[in-house]
């Protein structure tokens, strides 16, 4: 999945996005409203976590807009104040959640992912095909039984290949969904990171490489 994380709190920001990384999502970072409706004007983000005091546009303003744009996606605001009228409020915004500084890194973890699932067709939680088995609430992925050490890249190439059901992923699309908006178009991050995958998933080869399209999983 693919997050904007915007924050003043330039440290806070920061760490969410490291921690958010390390679980395989692509993440941006921003520290003012108006650098976030940036990024959302041009991304496509599964989930936007949006501080509602920020310079420069509130979180509440790029909340408002997402809204009225039609965009899908899932808004989660955090903020200090912790009064019930505060999140009410909030969510009268059309804010999805609501979490309340300072907060758990895992509270946060878990409302990203709902949210994400809710963004778009969720991959089950456990899922298995081709003889892989990805729990994506544990992290956690095996092949026959065998348990597979897998870095977050390789984490979430599988799990977009996962996603496809047998279909074609090309090489921008799996750039889309695993890294951030630093990877070039040109890079070869995604072919090195395949041949790693393919080297940790062992025979039979599940991954099929489909000249000039992309990649499909299978048996």
């Amino acid at each position: 999945m693919r997050v904007l994380v915007a924050d003043d709190e330039r440290v806070l920001a920061d760490t969410v996005a490291v921690g958010l990384r390390r679980l395989a999502m692509a993440v941006d970072v921003v520290y003012d409203g108006e650098s976030a409706w940036e990024k959302l004007t041009v991304n496509r983000y599964e989930v936007a976590v949006l501080d509602r005091d920020m310079p420069r546009r509130t979180g509440d303003d790029v909340c408002r807009r997402i809204v009225d744009s039609g965009l899908d996606t899932r808004v989660l605001l955090l903020t200090a104040a912790s009064g019930i009228r505060d999140r009410v409020e909030g969510l009268g915004l059309g804010a999805d959640d609501y979490l309340i500084k300072p907060f758990a890194f895992a509270e946060l973890v878990a409302r990203v992912q709902a949210l994400a699932r809710r963004a778009a067709r969720a991959l089950p939680p456990v899922h298995d095909q081709a003889g892989i088995v990805m729990d994506v609430t544990r992290h956690t992925v095996t092949r026959e039984g065998l348990v597979l050490s897998l870095t977050p890249k390789e984490f979430a190439v599988l799990r977009a290949l996962l996603r496809a059901e047998g279909r074609v992923v090309s090489t921008e699309e799996l750039l889309e969904q695993a890294w951030d908006e630093h990877a070039s178009p040109f890079t070869n991050a995604v072919r090195v990171t395949m041949v790693t995958l393919r080297r940790k998933l062992g025979d039979p080869p599940a991954i099929h490489t489909v000249p000039r399209v992309g990649y499909r999983l299978g048996r």
